[in-house]
């Protein structure tokens, strides 16, 4: 009898044990995208198993125990296994603290995880655009990420990009001080940058953007004449499965106002963006007001599982003050009075403007899939300064295209690639003009006098790429590329002058420009990597640098600057997805570098006759980026929902080497010879950093807080004068909560310059005794609400 229970209760309990084995088969995918995460962990006891290329997974687990799921850049998910999760799907958020995903940047490296990218390419997520105001996006740049300073021209205008250093030249700065050259800008896949190279940023709505990646260094392979980086920008990404009306109301010190107006809806067809925003500022200083008008609308359609087409079109209505910039009397004595030259000439830059871009994108399998976006601009623009008055009316179009290849090899090896072509023209006229003095109102502004120049330029700039990555076992991957691009531009000059025996057309090309690209990258146990990359990128001269119109002349010496870099680096996420953390260390090389030549007026004391553009020399940049972010706190129960401090830190060793250049003698009679090698290059940091925390509550309490460090840096080229080292404290803190089933509500109010410190929105660079464009010196205040109706 007992042999028989014990038989019993032997095959009873067997009998359990093997019911409690459950099979769960499973597909990850991201939450926001719906895509497949082909990298996820699944966990469950001693068994593990990898989702593969379409997020499917296969595992065996025990009733009432633990299934994990993780993945780098996604919050880990755990669930209890019962017996209904025999076939499941899982979503997975993106970590605020984890290596996001590439989203806009092109690459041959069809896993887009920042893991898997051998380089450093940088992404602002809109929690970090948003801890200020969330306007001119300055703030958000220079304090998240290191090796990258954005500056402004005025309260929202001559916004420019400073990537590793380029960008400030010796003798004047090359670039205008209105606009970016050396970098390409993208909005939703739409070149900002014009045929021509030039980037003018003052109709971007800043405030409609929600995401940000910058790559940083020559980026030529893939996006052209591109040779400091490139700066993606994206418009708001409707949340899926939801459609809402939103109204915000921002107000702040400084007659600061911002109304924006947004219908935004997504479902499984697409998604749409409307958005409209009123911003106006009285300025920081005499004569800086600004008004802005902007429509932004994003649309998505997806006609089928393997096609979807994305739209965008921007309106602009812009108008900004120039103050001028201050002396450095003035500015050392609180003096915020302005250049009395700017302002009697009404100095301001007023833009009209609109961008389209219809993109057709087409997914045939995970091997197969393309992109082609057309695209347009039109501007008019009229602005005036201390030189006078400019009316410029480009008009902008071109198509880029590229298909991705993907090719499964032997012993788990993969070849993808990306292959494509940009290509843009551009039609502009500009016409110069002197000012002076209104004879009907002495005392007012200055009016328009004769027409100085009138030029017509057609711009147009080609590129062709491909690069490839073998993605091998052990996840490790090889990465090569190539570029070429080309540059043509035909200038006519409409300007009569009697007698004129100088010829009025002018053509040039730059041609067989070619951009290698190789990288190499490990990740290990897909937590982090080590990567290195060399890069190389180009910046062509412009129309106004080969033709001299004090002369008549042709410069046909110029040759397009050079950069190299190599660079090696390692980034990952670590501490069960707590600690995420990136460093770069870089040296490029920047060859034929273009500068400004002042050529002294004979038997004169005053000012130089002309200027010209020469190729001078070179300059070496080495530096040290570092950042790191870290999920301190986090709770699904507690007061504190999470409390996640940040740092970033970057070091600059950058010197000019072999630049010698003819500047005018103090009397302004005669050009001397001037070398420049082992100086530091005017206008950086060499030490930046930044250092912040945010706060969230379970009740909908947040707040920010960011301290910032800035070194001193030299604005002249002998290095013999420099600004003074500052830091900067910003706070905000807000409420978010939901008022009813529809209505959802946004309180917020921050503080900016607690502590009160002079600094400058923009230096100038060799160029005294005028040199500062201030920002405010005193603690500045801003709040505002928002209230969104969800349908």
């Amino acid at each position: 009898m007992k042999k028989i229970i014990f038989i019993i209760t032997f095959a009873f309990i067997s009998t359990s044990a093997f019911s409690q084995i459950i099979n769960i088969q499973g597909v990850v995918r991201d939450a926001q995208t719906e895509l497949p995460v082909k990298n996820a962990v699944v966990l469950s006891g001693e068994r593990a198993a990898s989702c593969d290329d379409k997020g499917a997974f296969e595992i065996q687990c025990l009733s009432g125990g633990k299934l994990i799921v993780k993945c780098l850049g996604f919050e880990t998910k755990t669930f209890i296994v019962d017996k209904t999760m025999q076939s499941i799907i899982i979503s997975l958020k993106s970590s605020s603290t984890a290596l996001n995903e590439i989203e806009i940047t092109e690459s041959s490296i069809q896993n887009k995880s920042g893991l898997y990218q051998p380089s450093a390419i940088a992404k602002l997520s809109p929690l970090e655009i948003n801890r200020g105001t969330g306007l001119y996006l300055d703030d958000a740049i220079n304090a998240n990420i290191p090796g990258v300073t954005m500056q402004r021209r005025a309260v929202s205008s001559g916004q420019q990009f400073n990537i590793r250093g380029y960008g400030n030249g010796i003798g004047f700065r090359l670039n205008s001080n209105f606009d970016t050259q050396g970098t390409k800008v993208y909005l939703n896949g739409i070149p900002i940058t014009d045929a021509e190279g030039i980037t003018l940023m003052d109709d971007i709505d800043f405030g409609s953007v929600g995401d940000v990646e910058v790559l940083k260094g020559p980026s030529g392979t893939l996006y052209g004449l591109a040779i400091a980086g490139v700066v993606n920008l994206k418009t708001i990404t409707p949340e899926k499965n939801k459609t809402s009306f939103a109204q915000d109301v921002l107000i702040g010190d400084y007659g600061t106002q911002r109304y924006t107006t947004s219908f935004q809806t997504a479902g499984d067809k697409g998604s749409l963006l409307l958005n409209y925003g009123h911003q106006t500022s009285d300025g920081y200083y005499v004569h800086s007001a600004s008004h802005k008008d902007f429509v932004n609308m994003a649309g998505v359609y997806k006609v089928d599982d393997k096609q979807s087409v994305n739209t965008f079109f921007g309106y602009s209505n812009s108008y900004d003050q120039r103050g001028g910039e201050l002396t450095l009397a003035q500015y050392a004595n609180f003096d915020y009075s302005g250049n009395p030259d700017y302002i009697k000439r009404n100095a301001h830059s007023e833009i009209i403007s609109f961008r389209a871009g219809i993109s057709d994108i087409f997914t045939l399998n995970e091997n197969f899939s393309t992109t082609t976006t057309v695209f347009g601009s039109g501007v008019s623009n009229n602005s005036s300064s201390a030189a006078g008055w400019t009316d410029k009316n480009p008009i902008n179009y071109g198509v880029r295209s590229t298909f991705n290849l993907g090719f499964n090899l032997k012993n788990n090896a993969r070849l993808t690639s990306v292959t494509g072509v940009e290509t843009q023209k551009q039609i502009a006229q500009t016409i110069g003009y002197g000012m002076v003095q209104n004879p009907q109102d002495t005392t007012g502004y200055w009016i328009i006098g004769a027409a100085r120049s009138n030029q017509q330029t057609t711009t147009g700039t080609t590129s062709f790429f491909t690069e490839w990555t073998l993605s091998l076992p052990k996840d490790f991957s090889v990465t090569a590329g190539l570029g070429a691009s080309n540059m043509n531009i035909a200038l006519q000059d409409k300007f009569y002058v009697a007698n004129n025996k100088n010829p009025t057309n002018y053509e040039t090309t730059y041609g067989f420009l070619f951009s290698p690209h190789l990288a190499l990258n490990k990740v290990f146990d897909k937590m982090f990597s080590l990567y290195a990359s060399y890069n190389r990128g180009y910046k062509a001269p412009v129309s106004s640098y080969f033709f001299i119109p004090a002369t008549g002349q042709l410069n046909l010496g110029l040759k397009p600057e050079i950069g190299d870099q190599f660079e090696i680096g390692t980034k990952g996420t670590l501490l069960n997805d707590k600690l995420t953390y990136q460093l770069a260390l870089f040296s490029t090389k920047f060859t034929d570098k273009m500068t400004f030549i002042a050529v002294p007026l004979n038997g004169s004391t005053t000012t130089t006759a002309y200027t010209y553009v020469a190729n001078a020399g070179n300059q070496n940049d080495n530096g040290v980026e570092f950042l790191i972010k870290y999920a301190a706190y986090q709770s699904a129960t507690g007061f504190f929902k999470s409390v996640n401090p940040f740092f970033n830190f970057a070091y600059s060793d950058f010197k000019y080497d072999g630049y010698s250049i003819q500047v005018l003698s103090s009397d302004k009679k005669t050009a001397v010879p001037t070398d420049y090698s082992g100086k530091a290059v005017a206008g950086v940091s060499p030490v930046t950093a930044n250092l912040g925390i945010d706060f969230m509550t379970r009740i909908g309490l947040y707040a920010n807080a960011v301290y910032s460090y800035k070194d001193a840096m030299p604005i002249t080229s002998d290095g013999l004068n420099k600004t003074s080292a500052y830091s900067l404290l910003n706070a905000k803190v807000g409420y978010r909560t939901s008022l009813s089933a529809h209505f959802d509500l946004n309180l917020y109010a921050g503080v900016n310059n607690i502590t009160g410190t002079q600094y400058a929105n923009m230096v100038f660079i060799n160029q005294l005794p005028d040199a500062y464009l201030p920002a405010p010196y005193k603690a500045n205040f801003f709040g505002g609400v928002n209230v969104k109706y969800n349908f």
